[in-house]
């Protein structure tokens, strides 16, 4: 079953598309998806229809920052009941803590995690692993740019981020990047994120208005329990984002859900699921994104799949494909001449 986005997630498109010499209407069809979705901000559509529509719009325009245009004039109403309620809770920290819990009702594939350490605040923005040949640049850097704009509209205009970091590699003009998001931005890390000083989740809100906030939680709760999302799409999603950290069991990954060990066991198993066979098809799943769609150094891919040496790496991958990750690689090489010489 496809994960499913806001279609508010679009807004904005039409005009970057065509300002990148496109039209918008036909790039829709072509995506599969109808033109009048622009017009029902709060219709929910498949996310991987969305993820086509905007690389096939990067890659035809010639605009690799695409999805980093739309988030330029996103604003905290786009988010429907949510922004409502992000936008009148008293600080930051509580307006973050909102979108952590409401993040299933706007984006099915994204997850979103708060780190902090020593004065320091992570935000960290992962895609739910899926169609491994679909590029994630565009739907990542517009979820970014979105988080931006909304501590924005907490922080001032001119507010800038510690760091911004992305997973993929550097465009070949980050001149966009640097405009948008300041001059700490860095390509090809462990995972995507804006860092932050603590201080900054801790400045007052004060045009907080708490009887908006009371209405809007009241119409987020019952849309919520329309959409509560199952014990294995919870799971799944903290499997992902605890993954690269080592720090992928049962008990952390119940722990951060807020629930007893045997209450995972137990919802999974009544989905046919066990705990090591969802970490197994996860690490499948992002192996085929690291070793095949990118050159990261396998001792990088080994921390990014929860391997603890590069060692236990090739034992599962050979065991899961048949093949050494290197192999895999070679192969991918010898064949992506002939692709290019068949075009």
């Amino acid at each position: 079953m496809s994960s499913l986005v806001r279609a508010a997630s679009l807004t904005n498109y039409s005009e970057v598309a065509r300002a990148g010499g496109l039209d918008p209407v036909r790039m829709l069809l072509d995506a599969g998806l109808s033109p009048n979705i622009l017009r029902e901000p709060d219709l929910m559509i498949p996310v991987e229809r969305v993820g086509q529509l905007l690389q096939a719009s990067a890659t035809l325009s010639g605009n690799e920052s695409f999805g980093l245009c739309m988030a330029q004039s996103r604003l905290l109403s786009n988010l429907g009941a949510v922004g409502m309620l992000i936008r009148d809770q008293t600080t930051l920290r509580d307006s973050l803590d909102v979108l952590v819990r409401y993040q299933v009702l706007l984006n099915g594939s994204l997850s979103l995690m708060i780190e902090e350490s020593a004065g320091v605040v992570v935000l960290r923005e992962q895609l739910k692993a899926g169609n491994p040949q679909q590029p994630t640049r565009q739907r990542i850097e517009l979820a970014l740019g979105v988080m931006l704009r909304l501590m924005r509209q907490f922080l001032g205009a001119d507010w800038q981020p510690r760091r911004v970091c992305f997973e993929h590699p550097a465009p070949r003009d980050a001149s966009v990047h640097h405009r948008i998001f300041g001059p700490c931005v860095e390509f090809d890390s462990d995972f995507n994120c804006i860092v932050c000083a603590k201080t900054d989740l801790d400045a007052r809100n004060p045009s907080a208005d708490p009887a908006m906030a009371r209405y809007a939680q009241q119409l987020l709760d019952a849309s919520a329990e329309r959409q509560r999302p199952t014990v294995l799409e919870d799971v799944r999603r903290t499997i992902l984002l605890l993954l690269p950290s080592g720090r992928c069991t049962i008990e952390q990954v119940a722990e951060h859900l807020g629930v007893a060990c045997r209450t995972v066991q137990r919802g999974l198993a009544e989905q046919g699921q066990t705990f090591s066979s969802m970490v197994n098809e996860i690490r499948k799943e992002l192996a085929v994104r690291h070793v095949l769609d990118s050159d990261r150094p396998l001792t990088e891919v080994a921390m990014l799949l929860g391997f603890s040496a590069p060692s236990a790496l090739s034992r599962w991958y050979q065991a899961q494909f048949g093949c050494s990750a290197k192999e895999s690689r070679a192969t991918r090489s010898a064949r992506q001449p002939e692709q290019r010489g068949t075009r």
